[in-house]
């Protein structure tokens, strides 16, 4: 060799096989069976939804925090939160405390799901001295437009008798006002950032309640009450918070999750992949390196929406460093994100197998593909 290769491994997730730090560590594995002597740097990624918080603490040596917290059906729950290096940036995935995953199938039910517990870890947050948040939306059981979220924190809804609202999406159509008087004090002093990959506005076809509700469990009936009950939000939120964030892209995301955090605690939302790309320092860690390496369980032409080999291949380009992608399934679609920065893409499947094979074996099977992928890279070297 010419000289000592820099490598990075920068994935994602494989979905329900590989965490982000799993997938990196079997590929940096699989450049090390080939290239003993390589500097290998793992930066293992999250778009904003899965592995947000385990990607950021262990990319910038912090730690994971575990609190109970008020579950999506109002019952406790166990959350991690993560406090990045330094301790001033507390980083938070509302599916920990409000997700789908932790409500049972035959119980799902936006019209009473909750976001109150992702309130809860914004207020620990706030306990730790944290100046800066990071808060991924992704994964939502709830469809309350992040009133359950602002109740934790001191904002209060009111029904026309000037009863307090209980909890989930169906009390907002019975919401007459808004009151943000006794919100903590403390979140004036803070940053918020709200890791968002998708473009939905609060209401409408393609609002919350219509393109998410049902796979929450909401029935057709459900879904046009949500729809009702989220513009009557989106109307109060104008007239007592002076806020119209109804049609920003983003605001539907976690059944209005990103409205709320807009209007009531003002956050900013953002690309995730490009949220994260940045607070590791991407550019520092790649610059200079001679290849990098990025994966996903899925890779085709959604890969282009917010998604992570497509924010690492578009940096890399701008570095001027080539961008392989390795990914659990590879469809024809994925031909066209060559122009944004993809040298080449490649599948882990190297024989006929089933799904659940392939998902149990994904460790080995991206280690080997890796070893393959650098046997080629390194190739030109021994001309």
């Amino acid at each position: 060799m010419a000289s000592r290769k820099k490598i990075v491994v920068a994935p994602d997730s494989f979905k329900g096989s590989l965490s982000s730090t799993e997938a990196a560590q079997a590929m940096a594995r699989g450049v090390q069976k080939v290239l003993s002597e390589a500097q290998v740097t793992l930066l293992p990624l999250s778009d904003g939804g899965e592995g947000l918080v385990e990607a950021l603490v262990v990319a910038s040596g912090g730690e994971l925090l575990q609190y109970e917290v008020t579950g999506p059906l109002g019952t406790p729950v166990r959350a991690t939160m993560g406090l990045m290096g330094g301790g001033e940036t507390a980083v938070i995935e509302m599916a920990q405390a409000s997700g789908l995953v932790l409500v049972p199938e035959n119980q799902r039910n936006p019209l009473v799901t909750t976001t109150f517990g992702t309130g809860e870890l914004i207020a620990k947050a706030l306990d730790l001295g944290c100046r800066h948040l990071i808060i991924g939306i992704g994964g939502s059981a709830t469809n309350d437009g992040g009133m359950g979220m602002a109740q934790a924190l001191g904002v209060r809804f009111y029904d026309e008798d000037g009863e307090l609202l209980g909890s989930g999406g169906g009390e907002l159509a019975r919401l007459a006002a808004i009151d943000v008087s006794r919100l903590d004090p403390r979140l004036g002093d803070v940053t918020i950032e709200v890791a968002c990959d998708v473009a939905n506005p609060l209401t409408g076809p393609q609002g919350a309640a219509h393109v998410y509700g049902p796979q929450k469990g909401a029935t057709p009936e459900m879904v046009e009450f949500l729809d009702r009950a989220l513009e009557r939000y989106d109307l109060i939120l104008q007239r007592d918070v002076g806020k119209n964030v109804g049609k920003v892209p983003g605001a539907g995301a976690a059944g209005g999750l990103g409205a709320g955090l807009m209007a009531l605690l003002g956050g900013r939302l953002v690309s995730g992949i490009e949220l994260v790309l940045t607070a590791l320092d991407f550019e520092g860690k790649a610059s200079g390196a001679d290849l990098v390496l990025t994966g996903e369980g899925k890779f085709d032409a959604q890969s282009a929406y917010g998604k992570v080999p497509m924010g690492v291949a578009r940096r890399g380009k701008a570095l001027g460093v080539p961008v392989v992608v390795i990914a659990g399934t590879v469809l024809p679609s994925a031909e066209i994100l060559h122009r944004e920065g993809v040298s080449a893409y490649f599948s882990i499947i190297n024989r006929p197998m089933s799904l659940q094979e392939a998902m149990e074996g994904a460790a080995e099977l991206l280690e080997n593909q890796t070893a393959e992928v650098i046997r080629l890279f390194i190739s030109k070297d021994k001309e």
